[in-house]
Order: C-alpha cells, then structure tokens, then sequence
C-alpha cells in the first residue's frame, strides 16, 4: 500500500486551460483530428512539466527524460514546451505545414522532445532504456514515459515491463492514459484491459491510481519518495477522452449527422467551423 504522503507542491506552472486552448485553436487552423487524445492528457502533462520533472532547460545533459508513447497527442506537448518557453509559440502555427518540425507526431529535433515517438509501444522500450541508461552512468535523472491504454495491447510494453521489473529499475515511472477509447472503439470492447493495476504488479511494478484530471493529486503520487521502493512505477491516470469538451466526450459530431454516435469520431474527426466555436465557448465558460 502507498504510503500517505504530505508534499508540499510547487505553484503550478503550466495551466491546463491554456493548453487547451492552444489545442483547439491550432486543431482548427490545421483542421487534423487527435484532437480528443490531445485533450484527455493536458492534466498529466501539465503535472509532470508543473514540479515532477527535473528539467532546468531542454539541453541539460543530466534532465529528467520524457517520452509521449502515444506521440497523436504531440499537439498537447508542444503547447506545455511553448508556455515553457521552450519553443516559441508562434511556431505552432506552423503546427502539420509541409515544412514544420511540428507533425502529428513528436520529432527530436524539436528541443524539449527527448525521443521521436509515435509507433504504439515502442516509447516504453526507449524510456526503460533512458532509466537503465542513467544508472549506468551514475546519473541521478529519472525517466518518465506516457502511454495509453490501448498501448497495453502491445507485446512489446510487456516486454519492456518485464525487463524494467527484473533490472528494479525505480528511476523509471510510466503513466498510463485511461480513457477508456482507442482508434477502433472502445478499449474494453477491442482487448479488455480490466485489472491494470493487478497486471503490472504481477509483472513487479509498484501500481498507483489518480485522477488524470487532478494536478494535484497525479503530482502527488509522482513525487512518492522513491527510497520507499525498488519496483518502476506504474501510474494509472483516470482521464476522460475529449475533456473539457462535451460533445467530443461523448462521441458526438454535432454537423456531420451521418456520422453515428462513436468513441472512434473524436479520434480522428476535425471541428468544423459550428463545432469550433462550441468547443471554445464550453472552455471559456469553464473558467
């Protein structure tokens, strides 16, 4: 059982509602889809770059490091990297441009990007390989890894589970994006993944839950003292798929009526103009 904790939280830095924003606005202009994955991460990220990351700059050689394993939610990345500062953020209007470093998916070029990433299970692989990599060179920096739920469909995450848990390697924390929906439907209707919690403890991971929607509470289960075990850390973040959005929520396109009622819509749809400024308006009033 994990140990009550009483950490005392940095202000948080990275504001979940202007991510948002950036989301849909730049969604929008470039008028892709992913826009619902984008949405249900904002809280995990804007913890990890808010006080659980050690990063004083991008190109600090002993950085904690990060990877997006489900890189169709770069979008959300970039827009904590730029209200880091790390990029401008006029650059993400340039966000899916013939020539932009700024794709769908996440490139190492861009700084702040530690790992190219966006082929499903494989960003696990490289983030057990950046933990035992630290160890080997002395470093006291810590990998942390984004997957999502679906991802747990792929042999290669249990693989590289079974490989971090032999190797005991605690440097490492991997937060799972449980929304509940992947690109074909429903993730319980595609491969149940019920009892995750069960799962990676059984392959030797210290499991942990948390709202995916509360900074708070994921920057709490994040920072747990890690003298206080020896296992890589799993979180399980409950997220909702499209957050902040009701319609994408529910599955619902609002102008393309012929369109069914699908958790699948919001994967890949683009707002049309109606649908924009619903989505805009339901984050305003929010605040």
């Amino acid at each position: 059982m994990q140990p009550e904790l009483c950490i005392r939280l940095s202000p948080e830095l990275v504001s979940a509602t202007a991510i948002r924003r950036i989301i849909l606005c730049q969604s929008k202009r470039a008028n892709v889809g992913h826009i619902g994955s984008c949405l249900s991460v904002v809280e995990i990220l804007c913890a990890l770059y808010s006080g659980v990351m050690r990063i004083s700059s991008p190109d600090d050689p002993d950085r904690d490091r990060f990877i997006l394993s489900k890189g169709h939610a770069a979008l959300a990345l970039y827009a904590v990297l730029a209200k880091k500062g790390w990029i401008p953020e006029q650059v993400l209007d340039t966000f899916c441009g013939g020539d932009s470093h700024f794709g769908v998916h996440p490139e190492s070029i861009v700084p702040g990007i530690d790992f190219s990433s966006g082929s499903l299970g494989h960003g696990m692989c490289m983030a057990v390989g950046a933990a035992l990599a630290a160890r080997l060179q002395g470093s006291s920096r810590r990998a942390y890894c984004l997957i999502s739920d679906a991802e747990c469909n792929e042999g290669s995450i249990w693989e590289a589970a079974m490989f971090a848990a032999h190797h005991q390697l605690s440097n490492l924390t991997v937060i799972v994006d449980l929304n509940g929906q992947q690109a074909m439907g429903k993730t319980a209707d595609v491969l149940c993944s019920s009892n995750l919690a069960d799962r990676w403890e059984a392959f030797g991971w210290h499991a942990s839950h948390a709202d995916g929607h509360s900074v708070d509470e994921l920057m709490n289960v994040m920072l747990a003292p890690y003298e206080l075990r020896s296992q890589p850390h799993i979180v399980l973040a409950h997220t909702t798929f499209g957050k902040g959005v009701s319609y994408m929520e529910k599955g619902i396109p609002l102008t393309q009526a012929h369109l069914p009622v699908a958790p699948i819509n919001w994967h890949y749809l683009p707002m049309s103009d109606v649908e924009f400024g619903i989505a805009m308006a339901e984050l305003e009033q929010s605040v």
